[in-house]
């Protein structure tokens, strides 16, 4: 799978806490991060979020309620979650993860800029866009 980096370390803990809607995971490095699950639904490496190149990314509005159902093991290496909106075609890989920890400020205020830019609330509903699906299978 692309983007998997050997020497990222591998989770010893992971732990979704419900009520604060975090996701912490703890590394064999030492490095632990909590990660909201609105931070990893906005961010999914899904080909729905990132689309398929450069350019294609849809921008993620309406999530901060969103919550995980649930956390389904891929292999040794990710972790495939089912958002409460629906949303379950995001592999996020151990390295994935721990570059979301390691730069979470700057990926969160980047996705606030990007919010900005748009002229989009982070609470506005997702817009419909009728035919947005790819038509590939994920």
């Amino acid at each position: 799978m692309a983007g998997l980096n050997p020497n990222t370390p591998h989770p010893v803990e992971l732990t979704l806490h419900a009520k604060s809607r975090v996701l912490e995971i703890a590394f064999a490095d030492g490095a632990r991060f909590r990660l909201p699950f609105e931070l990893l639904r906005v961010l999914s490496p899904s080909a729905e979020v990132q689309g398929h190149g450069p350019g294609q990314e849809t921008l993620q509005t309406g999530k901060r309620e969103v919550e995980i159902t649930a956390l389904e093991p891929v292999g040794h290496y990710a972790v495939k979650p089912t958002f409460s909106d629906g949303h379950d075609s995001g592999l996020y890989s151990w390295d994935y993860l721990y570059r979301l920890g390691a730069e979470q400020e700057q990926r969160w205020t980047d996705y606030l800029a990007r919010l900005q830019a748009a002229g989009l609330d982070r609470d506005a509903p997702m817009a419909d866009k009728a035919g947005s699906a790819c038509g590939h299978s994920h």
